[in-house]
């Protein structure tokens, strides 16, 4: 059974080089995918006539507000600077395939908030509809750094240093 913090987040400017990689959405706590769309309903003299109207989609994903999150920046610069966002939904458990099922669209943003609660962390909540329509498809195996920042792996004692996620396996110089 799936469970929610198996799905991250990864975006990317409309403005990234190619071979660019993709950025997690650091501290995530919540992601959505709406999809929904309107009906057409009319009255006919025989009755009621109901017909499939316009699709709508969004993503809305809600994090830990980070200053310097590489991610979140990117909400933030496609916001201000009006562009478009690249976003992945991704599931980070590998299918039979080896793969990751993902679902991937163009969206804008339709807003950005920021909670600041007296007694917690602040939060940042984002919409991003999706133009058109999301598409579904698979990933090839993600790098182990972005699988890591949205969950850390196993090591063996000594392995590392440092507090998570900031740890290091290299000895210092000198």
């Amino acid at each position: 059974m799936e469970q929610g913090k198996d799905w991250i987040y990864i975006v990317q400017s409309e403005s990234a080089p190619l071979g660019a990689p993709p950025l997690a959405v650091g501290h995530q706590t919540e992601g959505t995918f709406n999809r929904g769309g309107s009906i057409i309903d009319e009255q006919t003299k025989f009755g009621r006539a109901l017909g499939y109207g316009p699709k709508e989609q969004s993503f809305e994903i809600t994090a830990y507000a980070e200053v310097g999150d590489s991610g979140q920046t990117a909400l933030e610069d496609a916001y201000d600077n009006e562009e478009q966002l690249k976003v992945w939904r991704v599931y980070t458990k590998p299918n039979a395939n080896g793969a990751h099922t993902a679902y991937f669209a163009y969206t804008i943003i339709e807003n950005i908030d920021v909670s600041d609660p007296t007694d917690g962390f602040a939060e940042l909540s984002v919409t991003l509809p999706i133009m058109l329509q999301a598409q579904k498809s698979e990933l090839p195996e993600l790098p182990a750094d972005l699988i890591a920042f949205a969950q850390y792996g196993f090591e063996a004692p000594g392995e590392t240093t440092g507090a998570f996620p900031n740890q290091t396996s290299e000895a210092p110089a000198g």
